[in-house]
């Protein structure tokens, strides 16, 4: 089968789930909450990838190349882009039916960082996608170009650093309702503090601060561009 058909078929199969458990009824949070713990292992292993960045851009490749040989199988990353859509969709629909209904600092915590979340998935599947379509290694350099060329920096900081920052208090926000009351506080905390030491480690990482990193200059020509206009 085409590689292109395997990854619609994919993204058509969870397409197909999603309708099925709306038409049935179903309550959309348990449904939203398992499509999250399947993309949790894959968001799991493309942080891990970034942050091999940490012992240097070869280790980063290296590892990169072989998680590759897993999410990159045609319909493996049609089932990831469906869920991210379907992810997407459902915690913008939670979002909207919780509106004036919400009470307490983590379920706005929740509702926040997962409106973010969601932008930020917009903005980075599209980016990506774009980028493979012209070609390009979306690897460590590709995600470091924009710090890298001024002013964008100023952007592609904060939008990291709140991305990592966002899904630790998500997933936190997550705990923190299915846990037993000694628990949940801590789980929130932790999960908060783990989110923030790993959004800090990937801003700097990308802006080069552990080791020099070498960006192409086709990865910068697009950044540049509007920069130089400007």
């Amino acid at each position: 089968m085409h590689e292109t058909s395997q990854l619609a078929l994919g993204a058509a199969a969870v397409g197909l789930a999603g309708t099925w458990a709306w038409r049935q009824r179903l309550a959309l949070r348990p449904v939203h909450r398992a499509s999250a713990i399947a993309l949790a292992l894959f968001l799991a292993a493309h942080l891990l990838g970034h942050l091999a960045g940490l012992a240097g851009a070869a280790a980063h490749q290296s590892l990169l190349e072989a998680l590759r040989l897993v999410y990159r199988q045609p319909l493996v990353e049609g089932v990831l882009l469906g869920c991210l859509l379907f992810q997407m969709g459902s915690g913008l629909t939670l979002l909207w039916r919780g509106r004036g209904r919400r009470r307490g600092g983590v379920a706005w915590m929740q509702a926040i960082s997962g409106g973010y979340l969601a932008l930020f998935l917009l903005i980075h599947v599209t980016a990506v996608l774009a980028g493979r379509f012209q070609g390009v290694d979306t690897n460590l350099q590709f995600a470091a170009a924009g710090m890298h060329t001024p002013p964008w920096q100023w952007f592609f900081g904060p939008y990291y650093f709140f991305a990592v920052f966002a899904l630790g208090t998500h997933v936190g926000c997550a705990l923190y309702w299915n846990l037993p009351e000694p628990l949940r506080a801590r789980a929130l905390v932790g999960a908060m503090l783990a989110g923030w030491m790993l959004a800090v480690c990937l801003v700097v990482l990308l802006a080069g601060g552990f080791h020099a990193l070498e960006i192409p200059a086709r990865y910068l020509a697009p950044l540049a561009g509007p920069a130089g206009r400007g």
